[in-house]
């Protein structure tokens, strides 16, 4: 059994921000699940079979920075260990639609993995870390920018990258960690290498 959870924020107000990349890409493994979300463990939670596994999807409801204290309910109700943890969120530090996949290393700055870290036994966790980008304007607040709301325009891009992720993640079950690193670690400006 595995727990795939992705970090965001609760509420319409956050529905198309760069934060809340991880709950776009749980919106679409529950759409390939035909699987409704229902409140459970402060988190909006969906059950079904990916990849082969059987698999509950979760998408915290207590603001990113509490995140940890939703999936460890999750956790403890199912008896998982931390390596049956998937949590996709996120990333600055990588260009958009960009995704590294690893297991376990530090927060990096983000305020939900560090919230995990400190309610979690350890950090062996799977991580797929989807690229949001930086801001471009010299100066300007990373916070603002993944908060702010994408415009309409850009979002059927958001879309296809969060369907990517989606699909790495189906990945990393089936195949493996070094099989989904070698898919999907490539740059998408770099074309299909």
């Amino acid at each position: 059994m595995r727990l795939i959870v992705g970090l965001g924020n609760p509420g319409p107000e956050y529905v198309w921000t760069r934060h809340n990349a991880g709950f776009w890409t749980l919106d679409i493994l529950a759409d390939r699940l035909g699987a409704r979300f229902a409140n459970k463990w402060s988190s909006q939670v969906a059950n079904g079979r990916l990849a082969g596994d059987s698999a509950i999807l979760q998408k915290p409801t207590t603001f990113m920075n509490r995140s940890g204290f939703a999936v460890t309910q999750a956790m403890s109700f199912y008896g998982l260990e931390t390596a049956a943890l998937i949590v996709i969120h996120d990333d600055v530090d990588l260009a958009p639609g960009r995704l590294k996949i690893k297991q376990g290393g530090g927060a990096g700055g983000h305020k939900g993995i560090a919230s995990l870290e400190q309610q979690l036994p350890d950090r062996e966790f799977f991580r797929v870390r989807f690229g949001v980008g930086r801001p471009e304007a010299p100066g300007a607040d990373t916070a603002d920018f993944v908060l702010a709301r994408i415009p309409e325009v850009e979002r059927a891009a958001w879309r296809e990258r969060a369907k990517t992720a989606a699909d790495a993640v189906e990945c990393l079950i089936s195949e493996g960690l070094a099989a989904a690193q070698n898919r999907f670690h490539a740059d998408p400006r770099e074309g299909d290498g």
